[in-house]
């Protein structure tokens, strides 16, 4: 995977592309970027968006398009338009873009002037190749809840009824 510079970049991120580090006053808003499929919406995405939320000034949401799940193997429950607009309703986020494949992520950084992509700790190092762009952080899922375990939930509760 081949990076780009970032015109925005700061801390690791500048000294490894050869830019000047700005300070956040030089640089105005801060911007966190996330993925994810954000199905069946639940606490655990509302309370990844506040925490984000509580360091960043803006928060851009990628939802996985239900083509994009279909590749990773997933098939989301609620269709990708609803999850959408779910996602958006949130108060904590301020924009919701499409993620349609893998690769994008480099561009979504550049194109929206990114300073750290956010990600769930069950990804850890996976998307460690962005610190080339941007800062990489990956927060602790909330204990308890997963948009995995409520569908096995209802499926459960579907077969106790049957």
């Amino acid at each position: 995977m081949s990076l780009i510079a970032n015109p925005y970049a700061h801390g690791a991120a500048a000294a490894a592309t050869g830019l000047p580090e700005l300070a956040p006053a030089d640089r105005g808003t801060t911007i966190a970027l996330t993925y994810g499929t954000y199905d069946l919406f639940h606490i655990g995405h509302v309370r990844l968006f506040e925490r984000i939320k509580q360091r960043y000034d803006r928060l851009i949401v990628a939802v996985s398009t239900d083509e994009f799940n279909a590749i990773k193997g997933k098939k989301a429950v609620v269709p990708y338009a609803d999850r959408v607009a779910m996602v958006r309703a949130c108060r904590y986020v301020d924009e919701v873009i499409p993620e349609n494949d893998w690769a994008q992520k480099e561009v979504d950084v550049m194109v929206h002037g990114v300073d750290v992509v956010v990600m769930g700790s069950d990804w850890t190092g996976r998307f460690d190749e962005l610190k080339m762009l941007c800062d990489v952080v990956y927060l602790p899922r909330t204990e308890g809840v997963s948009s995995t375990e409520l569908k096995a939930d209802v499926v459960a509760a579907v077969r106790e009824r049957a």
